[in-house]
Parts: C-alpha cells; structure tokens; sequence
C-alpha cells in the first residue's frame, strides 16, 4: 500500500520559515525518553501507516532537501520514497509524478502535509476498491474543493474554491486502487495537463463514466498554512486527543514553537 504526499509547494501563506512548511512544529513527540517538536506532516504520515502504508513517497522540490533527511529512515516501519517535482504547477502534477511507483492492484492513499484532520483513523473509512474521498465539514466551504453528493454518497461534482458552493462538505484525502490512479493519469495528460485542481479532473472523470463515493467521517479539518490555523491545529490537538494519539503527543502551549530535530541532531 503506498501513500502519497505532495510536499513540492513553497509555503508562502506562513514564510518565512527558516525550514519546509511541512516541517512545521504542531506539538510535539516522545523519541524514547526524549520530547521532540513533531513535524505538521507526521500527523497524516501516522495516518497513513495507521491504515496499513508500507511506503511513502514524498513528492518534493528543489530546495526541499530538509524534507529527505527528516523522513529519509522511514516512519514506523514504513519506507520513505522521494520524487521530485521541478515547478511546484498544482496538485495533479505533483500526485502523478509518483505513477511509476504504482502497480495496478496496488492501493493508493494521498493527503495534505500541511493539514491536521481528525479522526485519526479517517483513512480507513474508505474502500479499496474505487475512487473514494474523507470529507469533512467546514463552515467556508468556498476556501476548499467542497464535494456534491446523490443520495446513494456518490460524488456528482466537485466545486473548486467556488462561491456559493452547494456542499459544506470538503474533501481532505482521497484513496483509490492503482489501476483507477494510472486511469486518472492518462486522462490528465490527454488533457494537455490543464487541470491543477484534483477537483477539476475528477470532474472530467465524472462526466466521461467514472465513479467516486464519499463518506462523511471526517470530524476535524485545519489546514495550518497560515498563522491563524496554526493556532487553530493547537487548540484542535488539545481538544481531539485520544490515548493513541497521546502516546505521541504532548502539544506545546500556544505561542511556543522549536525546529525540527533531524536525525542525528541533539536537543
């Protein structure tokens, strides 16, 4: 099972940063006996494991390279993959330059570094077998890529940033079995690679024949790419914590931050 993660993108909502966005310290760890800042992007690499990843490849760009060390051993088991994308150019670019990593019958899971969602097993409420979104509710749904629904929970459109959207339920990750990834990457590139928002080339997959469900069991969506939700992802944490995620965790008082410690760094 393989976990994709678009990392490539430059962060501007919160620079400057003297290290990647999605290093970006939200709580923080126990390394043995030691408490460590954790990374933003740990949240969903632990997501990720949690339903069964094996390998993660993380999509990067150049000047990026804090993101290989910090994952370059791995993550509780699973193996870490680095791919890199030259111009950060959207979403679909990013996520199919991972396509030859991926076997047919192979399961595909993706999701934003620099977002926290709960609940943690979210991943797993998704089916193997087709392409499926983790929606969440939110109360600006024009801010996101909000998902229409029929009354079956198959998705009839995805509305991207729009104003007005007739749905306050957004999509945070997405899973789907490779052969229906290799399916959406050919389309993409029939269409001349137009589409930056996933949301817009679902929408062509739609129209064309294709399928995708949803379930709505997603309880929590912040994404922390700028101050304000930063602090949000604090008080989230503080609020959302269960025994598992406890284990890992013990959030820092808002208004405290530190820097990633890579592997081999002291303090």
């Amino acid at each position: 099972m393989l976990g994709i993660i678009p990392a490539a993108g430059r962060g501007s909502r919160i620079q400057p940063l003297g290290f990647s966005k999605e290093l970006l310290p939200v709580g923080s760890r126990m390394d043995g006996q030691t408490e460590r800042p954790c990374a933003v992007s740990e949240y969903l690499v632990r997501r990720m494991v949690r339903n069964g990843v094996d390998k993660i490849c993380f999509v990067i760009g150049s000047g990026k390279s804090d993101i290989l060390e910090y994952y370059a051993a791995g993550y509780e088991g699973a193996a870490a993959i680095f791919v890199t994308q030259p111009s950060p150019v959207g979403l679909c670019d990013a996520i199919f330059r991972a396509a030859p990593l991926v076997a047919p019958d192979e399961t595909v899971l993706v999701g934003l570094p620099d977002t926290i969602w709960f609940p943690e097993d979210g991943f797993c409420h998704l089916p193997d077998d087709q392409l499926s979104f983790l929606l969440f509710p939110v109360e600006q749904p024009e801010l996101f890529d909000a998902v229409v629904l029929d009354q079956d929970g198959r998705v009839k459109e995805i509305q991207v940033k729009q104003r007005g959207a007739a749905s306050n339920w957004i999509w945070g990750a997405f899973k789907m079995p490779g052969d229906i990834f290799h399916q959406l990457a050919a389309l993409w590139r029939q269409r001349d690679g137009r589409d930056e928002y996933f949301g817009t080339l679902v929408n062509a997959y739609l129209a064309a024949g294709g399928q995708a469900s949803a379930a709505k069991a997603g309880s929590a969506y912040v994404d922390v790419g700028t101050f304000n939700g930063y602090r949000t992802a604090l008080r989230l944490l503080e609020n959302n914590e269960t025994p598992d995620e406890e284990a890992m965790l013990m959030v820092l008082p808002q208004g405290r931050s530190g820097i990633p410690s890579f592997p081999g760094e002291g303090g």
